[in-house]
């Protein structure tokens, strides 16, 4: 087996953690952590993988971990620029890049200049701004692999083939704890009810964004990025049993799909592998047991932030961005009780309604834009 050296961005998250699984499984070496404010998991990760660095965003937080963590040779770095610098002094073959929202988006940029491929699993970068991204790992040569379980699905199916090949990239979508409710259905539902995924274990954020759609709407941006295709290439289908994470269907008709278990060590495993395919600790699929496997048509109307972000997409510029800061703000508030789940729409659409057009956004216009609008959301509650 290859010896392979990681460094894992948000290594306390949901993706994170299961990276550090992955490399638990096949005994990787893991060179750099970057956390959160979750220091009791952290303080655990650093004792079980002794990594050479660790980089926590909070001061607080930082100066906790470090006298938490001082009897070993861990060296615990603050804030983004202490992230930043972690990366340069790292020379890792992967980085799983996991932190979550656009807060991820200058270390995505700081990867591709110190890595030679990346696991891709924060989706707002590319969002907000998946031409600048895209265009930065080309001229460096940085490999970006998703760990998103579809677009993984969807990098797994082409193998290789060109984005011309393509005709349609099918999306699939679990359809969230609210299946088959109406909108004045939904205007009472809770967080706590909302937090009930039926397939996957995930982040609150990401939990919330499946229950509205949204999640699908980013990744359908996402896609677009990172395949090279355009919106009109890409379908929606929900699919209950969450056991294909996506298909291609080539010029042919031909259709590709990958299936497998509702389980995220296999997308990470694969973006550190890649091209190699070896043992997981994913379980099998046992086919007879699955009984059967379903398809729907996405309902926009009692769920129509997947068609705002369908819209964004189209028109692209800065509405991406603006749609992404909007709905993060609006599932916080959502989180904290403050606003109705239907709110979250209402909220995202007025602000994504009114972005005015600029079709080729520098990076400085995309983060002025995603404070501009947290900041009066934040200002108007």
């Amino acid at each position: 087996m290859e010896e392979k050296h990681i460094t894992v961005l948000g290594s306390t998250g949901s993706v994170g953690s299961q990276a550090l699984d992955v490399a638990d499984f096949h005994h990787y070496f893991v060179d750099a952590v970057a956390l959160g404010s979750n220091i009791r998991l952290g303080e655990e990760q650093i004792r079980r993988f002794r990594p050479q660095y660790a980089a926590v965003g909070e001061e607080a937080a930082a100066k906790a971990l470090k006298a938490a963590v001082n009897d070993t040779d861990t060296k615990v770095m603050c804030g983004t620029d202490g992230i930043l610098e972690m990366m340069e002094r790292v020379h890792s073959d992967v980085c799983i890049h996991a932190i979550g929202g656009f807060a991820g988006l200058r270390p995505v940029f700081a990867a591709i200049r110190h890595f030679p491929r990346i696991g891709l699993a924060n989706k707002e970068s590319i969002v907000a701004a998946g031409s600048l991204v895209m265009k930065a790992a080309a001229e460096s040569g940085c490999e970006i692999i998703p760990v998103d379980s579809e677009h993984s699905a969807i990098f797994q199916c082409l193998a290789g083939k060109k984005s011309s090949d393509i005709r349609r990239i099918l999306l699939t979508c679990s359809g969230g704890p609210f299946f088959g409710r109406t909108w004045d259905e939904l205007s009472s539902v809770t967080a706590e009810q909302a937090l009930g995924h039926p397939t996957w274990n995930m982040g609150a954020k990401i939990t919330i964004d499946c229950a509205t759609l949204m999640n699908k709407g980013l990744e359908v941006i996402e896609a677009m990025h990172l395949f090279g295709v355009s919106p009109e290439q890409i379908e929606v289908l929900i699919h209950r049993e969450s056991i294909i994470h996506s298909m291609v269907e080539y010029n042919d008709r031909a259709v590709i799909a990958q299936l497998g278990a509702s389980d995220m060590r296999l997308p990470i495993q694969y973006a550190i592998t890649y091209p190699d395919r070896i043992e997981s600790p994913c379980q099998p699929l046992e086919f007879v047991k699955l009984g059967k496997l379903t398809f729907y048509e996405p309902d926009r109307k009692t769920f129509p932030l997947l068609a705002l972000a369908e819209s964004a997409a189209r028109r692209g510029g800065l509405a991406p961005c603006v749609m992404n800061a909007a709905n993060e703000e609006a599932v916080a508030l959502f989180l904290q009780k403050k606003i109705r789940f239907t709110d979250i729409f209402e909220i995202v659409s007025k602000y994504v309604n009114s972005v005015p057009e600029n079709p080729d956004p520098t990076l400085s216009e995309i983060e002025r834009a995603n404070e501009s609008v947290r900041e009066s959301i934040r200002s108007s509650i």
